[in-house]
């Protein structure tokens, strides 16, 4: 069932992002004793495969949707994926930062063509400053992590290192 939509993903994501390359590291693989393969997603647009979830978010909006825009919360990567996403396809992007978050995140989030609106450093004025913004603009909230079209795009990632290299035993992710 989500192969399917992964390949989907894949083919109508492809001309916006770049399709990073896998390296490897002797040193690495002498002390571990194992064969490793780094899918470099730093090297994405915007550095960091979020890029890929935020891209298919808004792709499968409607015209009318991506007409009125979209709206998130997120304190870096997401929101700089969603704003350049949104630059990429014109679409206007408001993103909802709290206001401790890294002054270089929100002037990447700016450079995007993003709108930054800061609140208070929780999840609750979060939520509250972007349905707020969705209900004033009608733009479509796109969650930075708990939407399946988000998460369905990044993981066209690992479907890529899976092309390139199919006989792998694991697949590990970073968290945070």
């Amino acid at each position: 069932m989500y192969r399917k939509q992964l390949l989907d993903c894949h083919k109508r994501i492809k001309p916006y992002i770049h399709r990073t390359p896998v390296l490897t590291s002797r040193l690495l693989n002498d002390i571990t004793g194992a064969e490793l393969f780094f899918k470099c997603e730093n090297f994405q647009r915007m550095g960091a495969y979020k890029m890929r979830g935020a891209t298919n978010a808004i792709l499968l909006l409607s015209e009318e949707e991506r007409a009125k825009g979209v709206v998130t919360h997120s304190s870096g990567n997401f929101a700089q994926a969603l704003s350049l996403a949104a630059q990429s396809l014109n679409v206007q992007a408001h993103i909802v930062m709290p206001s401790n978050a890294p002054k270089v995140k929100k002037v990447a989030v700016s450079q995007y063509g993003g709108i930054v609106v800061e609140c208070e450093p929780t999840i609750e004025s979060r939520s509250f400053a972007a349905n707020k913004i969705a209900r004033e603009t009608g733009a479509t909230f796109i969650h930075p992590s708990n939407d399946m079209n988000v998460i369905i795009g990044q993981g066209t990632a690992a479907m890529e290192l899976l092309e390139d290299y199919p006989e792998l035993d694991y697949i590990f992710t970073p968290i945070g």
